[in-house]
Order: structure tokens, then C-alpha cells, then sequence
């Protein structure tokens, strides 16, 4: 549950001045492509297209912009759409998207943006300051069309566009985030046809329209995202004709396919191993990009999951809603462990909700309120707390059953596997049993509330307003039977009122003291324990790309970037266009014909709301 752009530090939220078009700072490095040389592939590499191939070990949740929270959904929604605003790829600032510049009135109630007029839809029709009104309004009116953004608009009054060039936002309150709406901006003449925005998942009729730097052309659930060069892209088109996302099952089967330049990037799910990495450095025209990650990984506990209406469903076990007991639990993990012998290295250790890359945001507990490693400590409170071993040294509830905690995990994360090994050794010296249930399809049991505790983790944007929302009250599910935009069901009054004051603070010291203190009161509830910020480790093949942009430029990530960057500036080598390299080319070429099947979940509708510890971005 964790990444929707989630996930995606406060410059950017706060310029006002417009910026001028972003220059792409360059990295070198390479990618390659595909193989599976069948006579189809070897023509299309006569065709001279240069083709992208990036390997994912996550699946899509939605195609639609208004339902996605998946890293992998949001990256490609970046890539399909522009948004008002965008991030500078060198130090996360706001500069210019759809919108060239804004400007907010003197009571900053009121935000008036000039659209860019030299912006198409990829049919041709002008982008205009309609179609950004219109996907505000829909989100404003709609739930179905707010499931994934809607924290953003919860505070527009009005939304108009007076003129193909001007839109208007008018606030309820003053709101800090204004710079940074993370929200793709869709045509109007497209979407209005759409009946029912929380059952379409723009999957069925290709290409789809947008206005970014690639257009979206074929897609399979579960093995590939197919997209074309967006010729008319306003920014300039990218370097490479197509880009493939491909999907695996099994992360080590893709790095595989990496040596043997079947695909041409390897994210990981969404990094690498330390033993993937470490196989593939010195490998022959492949290069291991290992940089400070934008994501936390944490555990999430069941905090006894209720919609809005006051309903409880679920089963967490009731010991957890005892905040001595989830203190006591989270001191008996050894954070120093999970860095040193589960990412051996490739980590930082975790502490506040916010990684160290957002320095102005990043806060970490001080003295005694730190919940270092002290398992003695660790079951001193859970015996004050009334949980005591029985004869045979097993802990019981107050039902005098022994505790055995449900924990799931994602079957295709080996971090999660490991570190559950972990909790299964550390919490049995507790006298705690845990049952590790890594499933394929996460989703649907924590969705019901039917967990004790769950592996969970977010990308953070530059600006954090997205994964603070989350965990608000207003987040939760309307009825049990609906899907909300929540975390883990967490909802507490003091962290609301310190959520409303934050968005409407423009003073950016100051919102970074109060998200400060968002920070610590998740820390000190308990139900949020961050182990690690892991860094970002991916791998490229540079027989294929001449040149990409990282993010930020000094030490960052290629993939699920705040922005379209890496993908947009990727240069091709001049070998991946040579008759030398047809194979591997005409194999690239061949899974964007559609050719390739791949395994997979086959859970597509029950999984597109949520990323469920799969970082939204």
C-alpha cells in the first residue's frame, strides 16, 4: 500500500514564479532490448524503430488515471498526461507542465493559471484549460473519479475556465499544495463519454489519447504496457519510438533476461536484491545504478479497520489496539538487522514517515522516545500491558488463547520474505507466533481488514501531502463495502488537525515543523513502524542507451521518477540501431507487436484501487 505517487520537498510546492522549460540533465548509462528473434522482430528491426524495454516486477492496477495508486500505473500516467505543474528533475522545484505559470490572489483563496497554447491531444485537438477544468470538477463531483486523487480537490470551492488559456481554482481555505497537484489533466471530449468512473480502466480501445511524451498503444494484464513516441510532444519528442513495460512473476527471471538483453532496464519490485545487484556488477555492458531511494518500508498494523459510517469490519487481532503492545512489538525489531543482512547495506535505517532524500520534511525521534532494539524491554511491557506467557511460554490474549500474529506479505518481494523470517525469530522469544501469509493478491484481505499486520511501503513526492492524507480520517471507506483512498484504516483526531493546518500553511518552515509533528504522532501511535528507507537499485544495459536523466541528477533513480525525465531524455546508442544488434532489436520490437504472454495474477478489477504496500509511486 504504498506508493501512489504517493509516492512521489516544499520548493516545489511553493514557487511562484514560472519557471522556463526543465533542461534534462544527462547521466550516461544504457539500455538494451529484448530477444526472441522470430522472422516478425527482424522486421520491425529493418524498420530502424529503436524500442525501450523496461522489466517490472509489479503488476498494473489501472489504466485510469482516476483509479491508479500503483508506482507503475502513476509512472506511465506521467508519461501519457501532463500536469499542471511538473518537478525540475535537478532539485524537485516546480516548473512548468500544462500550466506555463500561476499566480494566487492576495488572500490565496483564489489560483489562476495560464495553459499553455502549443499543447495537443495525440489526436490532434488543442489541450486547453477545459479539459484541466473538467477533470477537476469530475473529481469535485464524482467519487468514483476522486478514488485516487481526491485529497487534492477536497478543498476547491470552484474550478472555471474563462478562457482556452486560463483556468481558475477558487479555495474553501488557503492550501499549500497548489504548485504540486499531482493529478493527470485528461481531454474532455474523451472522458466525458465515460458512465462510470469507478469501473473504467481506459484498457480497452488503443491508443489512448493524451498529451504526454508517449502515447499509450496496447496493453496485457500481467505482461506488457506498450507505448509509442509522442511526435507532436510540446517539450519534444523522446529519443526512443516505443517503450515497453514488460512484466515478471519472478524477479530473478528478469534479471536474467537482462544479461541476455531480452529486456533492457531492471527496476526490481521495485529494486533490486543485494544479490541481484551484486551479479550483475562487472557484467559485460551492464551498469548498476545504486542511489538514495524516495520510499520507506515499513509494517503497518491493523488498527481495527471501520469505514466512515462507524462500522468495524475485519478481524485484526484486539491485542493491537493496545499501543503498549504495538510499541512492544516494534522494540523487539531490530532495524540495524534488516539493514545490515536483508538489504545488506542498500538502506537506510528507518526512523520517521518521511525519507532522509526530503531533507526539509525528515524527522527522526529523539531520546527516549526512540523505539530502539531492546527485547527485555519489549516484553516488560507486554506483561504490563497484561499479556503474559502461559506454562508452556507462549503469550495469550486476554481470551487466553496464544497469540499468533497474521502478517502479509507480497509473494513476489523476497525483502518481505526475509524480514518475515525475522519477526517469526524475534517475536518468538516473546512467546508471539507469527503466521506469514505472502500471497500473490494482497489486496483483497487487506482491504476486508482481515490481517494483524502487513508489509507496507510508499514512494514520497517532493511534496508529502499525498501519503500524509492517507492516513486521515476522511480517507477512510464510506461503508465496508466500499474502497477508500486509506493507508491502513488509521484515523485520529490530533493527526487530522495537524493535516488541515499544514495544506493551508505557506510559510514552508513552518508546514515542515507541523508535517514534523505528523511524523511524530504516527511514531508514537504505533501502528506505522518504518525499518528502512531502501535505496534505489536498478540495472541497464549501456549497449542501448548513450545517455538518461536521474532524479535528482546528483545520485538518483531512473525508474518511478517525479516526472517523466529518464524516459523522455533516454538516448539511443548508436548500436541499438545497427544491423549488428537486429536481433536483440527485432526482439524488442516483437513483444510491441504483442506477442508476449506472460504468467500472471489474473486479478486485474480486485486490485486497481489499491497498491497495498506496492508503492503507489
Amino acid at each position: 500500500m504504498g506508493t501512489k505517487d504517493q509516492t512521489h520537498s516544499l520548493p516545489r510546492g511553493l514557487g511562484l514564479v514560472a519557471m522556463a522549460g526543465a533542461a534534462a540533465l544527462t547521466l550516461t548509462a544504457g539500455l538494451a532490448t529484448p530477444l526472441d528473434p522470430a522472422p516478425r522482430q527482424a522486421r520491425a528491426a529493418d524498420d530502424g524503430k529503436k524500442v525501450l524495454t523496461v522489466a517490472v516486477a509489479q503488476s498494473v492496477d489501472s489504466l485510469s488515471p482516476f483509479l491508479a495508486v500503483r508506482l507503475l500505473s502513476t509512472s506511465i500516467h506521467r508519461l501519457m498526461y501532463e500536469y499542471l505543474t511538473n518537478y525540475d528533475p535537478k532539485d524537485n522545484h516546480a516548473i512548468p507542465g500544462l500550466a506555463t505559470k500561476w499566480e494566487p490572489s492576495p488572500d490565496k483563496l483564489t489560483w489562476t493559471y495560464t495553459i499553455r497554447s502549443n499543447s495537443t491531444w495525440s489526436d490532434g485537438k488543442q489541450a486547453t484549460a477545459e479539459d484541466a477544468a473538467w477533470t477537476f470538477n469530475k473529481m469535485m463531483t464524482d467519487s468514483g473519479a476522486a478514488t485516487a486523487n481526491g485529497s487534492y480537490v477536497g478543498n476547491f470551492r470552484k474550478v472555471t475556465a474563462p478562457s482556452p488559456t486560463k483556468l481558475v481554482i477558487e479555495l474553501k481555505k488557503p492550501q499549500a499544495t497548489m504548485t504540486a497537484l499531482d493529478v493527470p489533466i485528461v481531454p474532455k471530449h474523451v472522458w466525458e463519454k465515460v458512465s462510470d468512473f469507478s469501473e473504467f480502466n481506459n484498457d480497452k480501445s488503443f491508443p489512448v489519447v493524451g498529451s504526454g511524451p508517449f502515447v499509450l498503444t496496447g496493453y496485457k494484464a500481467d505482461s506488457y504496457v506498450r507505448l509509442k513516441a509522442n511526435k507532436s510532444f510540446w517539450r519534444g519528442s523522446p529519443k526512443f519510438d516505443e517503450l515497453v513495460f514488460r512484466y515478471y512473476k519472478d524477479q530473478d527471471a528478469a534479471v536474467s533476461a537482462l544479461r541476455k538483453g531480452e529486456v533492457s532496464f531492471v527496476a526490481g519490485s521495485p529494486s533490486l536484491t543485494p544479490a541481484q545487484a551484486a551479479s550483475l556488477e562487472g557484467a559485460e555492458n551492464i551498469k548498476v545504478n545504486d542511489a538514495p531511494g524516495r520510499r520507506f518500508y515499513a509494517l503497518a498494523t491493523n488498527p481495527g479497520a471501520k469505514a466512515k459510517n462507524g462500522k468495524k469490519f475485519g478481524d485484526g487481532h484486539p491485542s493491537l489496539l493496545d499501543q503498549r503492545v504495538r510499541n512492544a512489538l516494534f522494540k523487539a525489531v531490530d532495524r540495524k538487522a534488516v539493514i545490515d543482512k536483508v538489504f545488506q547495506g542498500h538502506a537506510v535505517e528507518g526512523e520517521g514517515y518521511i525519507p532522509p532524500r526530503f531533507s526539509q520534511y525528515f524527522w527522526k525521534p529523539s531520546g527516549d522516545r526512540k523505539l530502539t532494539y531492546d527485547p527485555a524491554e519489549a516484553a516488560r511491557m507486554l506483561d504490563q500491558a497484561g499479556y503474559k506467557k502461559n506454562g508452556d511460554g507462549k503469550r495469550v490474549g486476554k481470551d487466553g488463547k496464544p497469540i499468533t500474529y497474521r502478517v502479509l506479505c507480497h509473494a513476489t518481494d523476497p525483502n518481505d520474505k526475509a524480514v518475515g523470517k525475522y519477526l517469526q525469530e524475534w517475536w518468538g522469544e516473546l512467546g508471539i507466533g507469527v503466521q506469514l501469509n505472502c500471497l500473490d493478491n494482497v489486496t483483497d484481505p487487506w482491504l476486508a481488514g482481515k490481517y494483524d499486520l502487513a508489509f507496507d511501503g510508499w514512494s514520497v513526492n517532493p511534496d508529502p501531502d499525498f501519503v500524509l492524507s492517507i492516513h486521515t480520517c476522511g480517507a477512510l471507506p464510506a461503508t465496508p463495502e466500499e474502497t477508500g483512498a486509506t493507508d491502513n484504516f488509521i484515523c485520529d483526531k490530533k493527526y487530522d488537525e495537524l493535516y488541515a493546518r499544514q495544506l493551508t500553511e505557506y510559510d514552508p518552515a513552518k508546514r515542515a515543523d507541523i508535517v514534523k509533528q505528523m511524523e511524530s504522532r504516527l511514531y508514537d501511535l504505533g501502528y506505522m513502524n518504518v525499518m528502512a528507507y531502501p535505496n534505489a537499485v536498478e540495472a541497464y544495459r549501456t549497449d542501448q542507451i548513450e545517455s538518461i536523466t536521474t532524479m535528482p541528477a546528483k545520485a538518483g533513480n531512473i525508474y518511478g521518477q517525479d516526472g517523466y525525465w529518464s524516459w523522455w531524455s533516454a538516448v539511443p546508442a548508436e548500436s541499438s540501431g545497427s544491423s549488428d544488434n537486429a536481433s536483440s532489436t527485432g526482439v524488442v520490437a516483437g513483444i510491441v507487436g504483442g506477442v508476449v504472454v506472460l504468467a500472471g495474477l489474473g486479478v486485474f478489477a480486485a486490485m486497481r484501487r489499491r497498491s497495498t504496500a506496492e508503492d503507489r509511486e
